[in-house]
């Protein structure tokens, strides 16, 4: 069994970075989810909001009419999986926890809504705590840090110790650096370099590259559909550095790349002798 986890991406929204308005549609984003489990998710992180860089929030009732018929169909149709909703509304959350989700992936890490950290203590669900400089209409506004790295960690920290306070089970939280939320290139790369100081604080990190423009600028892809092979290279090196959640738009295609990479990491040295060359 793998020791790693690939939280599958529905967007269900029209302006999203790679896929806005592709599965809009409820059904269409149904069929989506389960085809993304099939190839390997073992999470489906149903969104109805829009984080790229400069995106608008839209009222929680529209994102209401998104998500819930769709978290209600993945179950309807017989999902495994463990749903998550991508959303920093209180009020969406309660919804889309009765409605069967389990994790609640906030980007705003319990901070847009006073009261996201107790709705999550008192459905007793995860919940994924991601740092992000200022929010999506600001966040790529020349981003600046002392040390992104240690930065990221104090704030994930602080959070963390919020979350526990508000009656979230410290076993119950997963980390996420945000990488391409308040980051340029070179911090991305750095919080990826780095990310073992991260996992030091002992909690499963989330790792969401899929697609995302530093990929671009680095390869030269300017499509979105054009950068799996660099969101696969950096899932690599992240699960290298000990990130353990994956958060995809290409199921299979980074699947396979990390059942090799944990099965040679985790190979037993036990019949090596000095003669193999």
């Amino acid at each position: 069994m793998s020791d790693f986890r690939i939280m599958g991406v529905i967007n269900v929204t029209p302006d999203s970075f790679s896929d806005g308005g592709r599965y809009l549609d409820g059904a269409a984003a149904v069929a989506h989810g389960l085809e993304l489990e099939a190839e390997g998710a073992a999470i489906l992180d149903v969104g109805g909001e829009s984080t790229r860089p400069g995106a608008a929030p839209v009222p929680e009732s529209q994102e209401l009419r998104r998500v819930i018929p769709v978290i209600e169909g993945l179950i309807a149709g017989g999902s495994r999986a463990q749903i998550s909703i991508d959303t920093s509304k209180a009020g969406v959350a309660v919804r889309a926890l009765n409605a069967g989700a389990s994790l609640v992936n906030d980007v705003t890490a319990l901070r847009a809504d006073p009261k996201m950290a107790g709705v999550v203590a008192d459905a007793g669900a995860e919940c994924c705590l991601m740092h992000m400089l200022g929010d999506p209409r600001t966040m790529q506004r020349n981003p600046s840090y002392a040390d992104v790295v240690l930065d990221v960690r104090s704030f994930l920290e602080e959070r963390m110790a919020f979350a526990a306070s508000a009656g979230i089970a410290v076993e119950r939280i997963m980390l996420d650096p945000g990488i391409g939320f308040g980051k340029t290139v070179e911090h991305n790369l750095e919080l990826l370099r780095r990310l073992d100081e991260l996992v030091a604080l002992g909690r499963p990190v989330v790792i969401g590259t899929s697609r995302k423009s530093f990929l671009g600028r680095l390869t030269g892809r300017e499509a979105p559909d054009d950068r799996v092979a660099a969101t696969v290279a950096t899932n690599v090196l992240a699960y290298e550095r000990g990130a353990r959640v994956f958060r995809v738009h290409d199921v299979a295609p980074v699947r396979d790349a990390l059942t090799v990479t944990a099965a040679t990491v985790s190979a037993p040295w036990t019949n090596r002798t000095s003669t193999t060359r």
